[in-house]
């Protein structure tokens, strides 16, 4: 590097700069289906000062959609079928976690990944894995979560970002989202509303936790 009319002070400090760019840290991204917030992830990481990028979109349905999107932009996208395996889950989550970490994977984001994790896999990504759900957890966890708001005469819904664990949507909270549950909602239309600010949290929720 070559600095022109500047005092040793400035050069050192430009140096320094440049010397300790920041890396961005490795997500992949785990779906079972269309993979829309996966998508959401992907785009906000294009942005300059994002701290993470997608290295890796990996799923348990070969013909997922999500795949072929990622494949798209430029993303390396595995189907690792979880039904030659059968009841074991955790044979496939081991084969889950070899990919994972032949890509250098940092951190693991789960986007509509419909399957229940064995201990294995929560354990050995134990605070580096994060996942959405369409609640305001605790309320709410498992499926259904919009009809459930709808029927309980709840005021407002939303959306949760999490750290994974062992119990079902019930790990520590990294951020949430509320949108109001609107006269006349149905589940699709809260479901609608609810999606949008998913895609809008996960990807803060994210940069968050991999930048500690």
């Amino acid at each position: 590097m070559t600095i022109e009319n500047s005092h040793p002070e400035q050069a050192r400090s430009a140096v320094s700069k440049d010397a300790v760019s920041p890396t961005k840290a490795k997500v992949a991204v785990l779906i079972s289906g269309r993979g829309s917030n996966m998508t959401a992830l992907v785009e906000a990481a294009r942005a300059p000062d994002c701290p993470y990028e997608v290295v890796l979109v990996l799923s348990n349905r070969p013909d997922a959609e999500g795949l072929t999107l990622a494949r798209a932009a430029g993303i390396a996208a595995v189907g690792i079928d979880h039904r030659p395996f059968g009841p074991d889950r955790e044979a496939h989550e081991r084969a889950l976690d070899a990919a994972l970490r032949e890509a250098g994977v940092e951190y693991v984001a789960l986007a509509g990944y419909m399957r229940v994790l064995t201990p294995f896999l929560v354990e050995a990504w134990a605070g580096r894995m994060i996942n959405i759900h369409p609640s305001l957890l605790p309320k709410y966890p498992g499926l259904d979560t919009h009809r459930r708001a709808i029927e309980a005469g709840d005021g407002e819904a939303g959306c949760t970002a999490h750290l994974v664990t062992v119990g079902v949507d019930e790990g520590p909270i990294v951020d949430q989202a509320r949108v109001p549950v609107l006269a006349g909602d149905t589940p699709e239309t809260l479901q609608a509303r609810v999606l949008a600010a998913e895609h809008r949290l996960y990807p803060a929720a994210l940069a968050k936790l991999v930048t500690g």
